[in-house]
């Protein structure tokens, strides 16, 4: 069966990424949403990067952590003189990790082409928040600031309602500081959800790196599934 699942906030742990594929029996007639963070804190940042990008079925938005290194990366382009080394600046661009594997040009020309949300007809994915009007209600995302959607916390809170919106999925700050467990946490509209359209908001943020537990939610079946360590 096709599926649409989606995760959040892998930071670099590419072994146990493939093990939750493996898990949900992901396929490549699937689709997996990622909603950033994908580097530091683990491992495998640039292989788990590699990995992603190599999977046209695998679509990425930007997380704070990848808006940070594309402001160190940017940082350091601004300063070169007409006559760099290629080689030199790569190493030195590289130097922001502590991976065994490197990245390569066209790695960074992919990462500076990523969208900062994605949109489906019924759900909406960003990285940590986005702007909302007086009534609580979403403003379009195309009106955010980049700012907003991969640094602001504001959905975390649990009495958040965002009114008259598409569900949103967000990840940035772990679960278990609200519940005290690693587990996605889904903010339905009624007792008995049956849709993706009956729910508010769901937080993915797991954690990864403070407790090994990774998981995403299935679109379809409105279910979570879980791997570990």
């Amino acid at each position: 069966m096709y599926k649409i699942a989606v995760i959040s906030d892998i930071h670099g742990e590419y072994d146990l990424f493939l093990k939750l594929l493996n898990s949900i029996k992901f396929s490549s007639n699937d689709k997996m949403i990622i909603c950033g963070d994908i580097i530091d804190k683990g491992p495998f940042s640039i292989k788990l990067l590699k990995h992603i990008r190599a999977h046209s079925n695998m679509c990425f938005i930007m997380g704070n952590h990848e808006y940070d290194f594309l402001k160190f990366y940017n940082s350091i382009m601004q300063k070169l003189e007409d006559n760099f080394n290629v080689n030199e600046v790569l190493e030195k661009i590289n130097s922001y990790f502590d991976d065994e594997e490197t990245l390569t040009w066209d790695d960074l020309e992919w990462l500076e082409k990523q969208q900062y949300y994605y949109e489906e007809e019924d759900f909406i994915c960003v990285h940590a928040g986005a702007r909302l009007n007086n009534n609580n209600e979403l403003i379009s995302l195309e009106e955010n600031d980049i700012n907003w959607l991969v640094y602001d916390r504001s959905f975390k809170d649990p009495n958040l309602v965002i009114n008259n919106s598409k569900c949103v999925f967000y990840g940035h700050t772990p679960t278990s500081y609200l519940i005290n467990k690693p587990e996605i946490i889904t903010y339905p509209k009624n007792n008995n959800p049956s849709s993706i359209k009956d729910y508010y908001k769901i937080h993915l943020d797991l954690g990864v790196w403070l407790h090994g537990v990774l998981g995403c939610f299935c679109v379809e079946t409105c279910k979570s599934y879980y791997v570990e360590k």
